[in-house]
């Protein structure tokens, strides 16, 4: 074989060891990296139904995003500003509503299996009224966004000035089960604050940090 013909098939070898390690790194996330992370939440929740369809403003739930650091997770009672008197889907109450006037008796309340998981929690009984032999406990939701404990992010800085929940959490309002859409890299933040520097927020002006004080201390 000649020289050129060997070197062809060096070449050859290695373009094909190249496309067989990115076939098998498909998918594969750095350390840190949790982008795509998508966990079964202990209460089927879907941020497609309430902020989608019902079109519920993210601050409803969570209102802290534009008072502290931390978005943070809704209490249940808020949860209940809506589902003291939403307790299934309109098609399972008015079924009710029908069948109680009909056998002229109050309604009963026919929770749904993931609203009851929510009663339950809250020590309710099946009226929905206060339990005494229940202790109420917290739903152990599961954490998606993580930052490292070096980096500083404040959601009111960035609710403030006009930044869509959509630019760094992805469109939550079509996901069933929410997931981490964007990487949430040190690189994916900058290229942020320097397109926001460019072109503004909602035509407001801005002055996005890029200095490294701005999110380590």
């Amino acid at each position: 074989m000649t020289t050129s013909g060997r070197s062809a098939l060096r070449w050859s070898a290695i373009a094909a060891s190249i496309v067989v390690l990115a076939a098998s790194l498909r998918g594969f996330n750095l350390p840190g990296n949790r982008q795509g992370y998508e966990p079964v939440q202990p209460v089927s929740y879907s941020h497609r139904l309430h902020a989608g369809e019902l079109r519920i403003p993210c601050l409803y739930c969570h209102y802290g995003a534009e008072k502290s650091r931390n978005a943070g997770i809704p209490a249940m009672s808020v949860c209940m500003n809506c589902h003291s008197s939403i307790w299934a889907s309109s098609e399972v109450m008015r079924a009710e509503a029908l069948r109680a006037g009909a056998a002229k008796r109050p309604v009963r309340i026919l929770a749904s299996p993931e609203l009851r998981k929510l009663y339950d929690a809250m020590g309710l009984d099946s009226d929905l009224n206060p339990d005494p032999t229940r202790v109420p406990q917290s739903i152990q939701w599961l954490r998606i966004h993580r930052l490292p404990d070096f980096v500083y992010f404040d959601h009111r800085s960035h609710v403030i000035k006009g930044v869509r929940c959509q630019v760094c959490h992805g469109p939550v309002e079509t996901m069933q089960r929410v997931r981490q859409v964007s990487d949430l890299s040190m690189g994916w933040c900058v290229d942020c604050h320097r397109q926001s520097n460019r072109t503004g927020i909602q035509g407001q002006t801005v002055h996005a940090t890029l200095d490294c004080t701005g999110c380590h201390f």
